[in-house]
């Protein structure tokens, strides 16, 4: 697996992209948490995103956004960021914030 850092580009799903455009999140109703999902290739979120809870009625579009700009939108959201892989399965958490580990 690559190493993040802030020049990296990585994929988001992000929902209503014409308008009031903003990254499609999801909630872990066991675990009272929000984060959001991202990818590091746009195939892995091809595959991943019908199994992710979207909100009906609107547009969602896969979308490439540098690493840091992803970060800082959850930051100043306060939720996690959940890099996973194609089958949705959790590669690495970072807490809204923080650099990931290498």
């Amino acid at each position: 697996m690559k190493n993040l850092t802030e020049n990296t580009w990585v994929y988001a799903i992000v929902q209503d992209p014409e308008k009031n455009d903003q990254f499609l999140g999801q909630h872990d109703e066991d675990k009272n948490l929000s984060f959001i999902p991202f990818f590091l290739e746009k195939e892995e979120a091809e595959q991943a995103i019908s199994g992710l809870v979207k909100n009906p009625g609107h547009k969602h579009e896969i979308q490439a956004v540098l690493f840091d700009e992803l970060k800082l939108s959850c930051a100043k959201n306060k939720v996690m960021m959940f890099l996973l892989d194609g089958t949705g399965k959790i590669l690495k958490k970072i807490k809204p914030g923080s650099l990931p580990c290498s």
